[in-house]
């Protein structure tokens, strides 16, 4: 069954990708006049600026909850240090595999001295923790009528990122990968509120940056914010866990347009979705720049 998976496994990312992109081809062969027709004014690209802003610091902060992910686990790094790292390793996700960002952190952790069973477990744990935070954010922001499910659905959100659940999940991915490393033997000890809560932040940055991204096209009013996060939390995550479309590109966009197809105009999402996906990695490339230049000038100044 492996083999068979392992056979399989390349040609599934392919076929994920191009399902997504055949998806935003014919959506925009069926709207590429509407999409065409629209004019951004002044308001627009203050819009656009505030959301690349929300979207830098939204990347910056998301290394500092890695940052604490490190530091609970006694290893011998600093905050600036793991935020320059985070931030440098950042677009390598953008490249095929979707691994390579967390290999570029593993790399930096263990030459910095650190553990490499710690390592892994913090790039493991980063994206998981993600996750449960995107899931909480849509079932929250979902206008459902089955309360009971959602709070059911909350609960299991919860308990999944109990340290006796990830540390299963660690070993299982462990067996998986079939690599003879310290991190199967590394534990979680305490429940991680903390970067939980770090990350339901990062997700509310992300989510009001691509807020602000539609405003730049359209008008939202209030009744339509808590359904425009829980349309972009629930895209966001399904672009993480999918595999086959690197940084999430593609299914990210699919999975928003159809979300909120029914509440916007389709020429409109569009290029909402093309915009923020603009800016998001605009903001990962100046975020990468500004640890790679803060890198520099710190070394600079302890040379001198």
């Amino acid at each position: 069954m492996k083999q068979i998976w392992s056979r399989l496994k390349p040609y599934l990312r392919w076929v994920i990708l191009g399902g997504a992109l055949f998806f935003l081809a014919k959506a925009l062969k069926d709207r590429w006049q509407e999409v065409a027709a629209i004019r951004i004014d002044v308001a627009g690209w203050i819009s656009l600026a505030i959301a690349l802003s929300l979207t830098l610091i939204a990347h910056i902060w998301a290394g500092w909850v890695w940052s604490w992910i490190l530091q609970s686990f006694k290893q011998p790094v600093k905050r600036r240090w793991a935020i320059q790292v985070y931030l440098k390793t950042n677009l390598a996700k953008y490249l095929p595999g979707n691994v390579w960002h967390f290999s570029g952190r593993i790399w930096a952790v263990t030459d910095a001295g650190g553990s490499l069973g710690a390592a892994t477990v913090s790039v493991l744990l980063e994206p998981l923790l993600m996750a449960a935070a995107a899931l909480l954010i849509a079932l929250l922001g979902a206008q459902q009528q089955n309360w009971g499910l959602q709070v059911l659905s909350l609960a299991v959100i919860l308990l999944g990122v109990h340290p006796r659940i990830l540390n299963l999940i660690i070993q299982l991915f462990s067996r998986f990968k079939g690599k003879a490393t310290d991190a199967a033997v590394f534990q979680i000890k305490h429940y991680p509120l903390l970067p939980l809560l770090g990350e339901l932040v990062f997700l509310g940055l992300r989510g009001t940056g691509f807020l602000f991204t539609l405003l730049a096209v359209t008008s939202v009013s209030s009744s339509q914010t808590a359904l425009v996060f829980s349309a972009f939390s629930f895209a966001w995550l399904l672009g993480l866990i999918i595999p086959g479309a690197p940084g999430g590109i593609g299914v990210f966009e699919a999975t928003a347009i159809a979300l909120l197809d029914q509440h916007f105009s389709g020429g409109l999402l569009l290029s909402a979705v093309a915009l923020f996906r603009l800016v998001s990695i605009l903001a990962e490339a100046v975020a990468a720049l500004l640890a790679t230049l803060s890198d520099r000038l710190w070394d600079e100044s302890v040379s001198s």
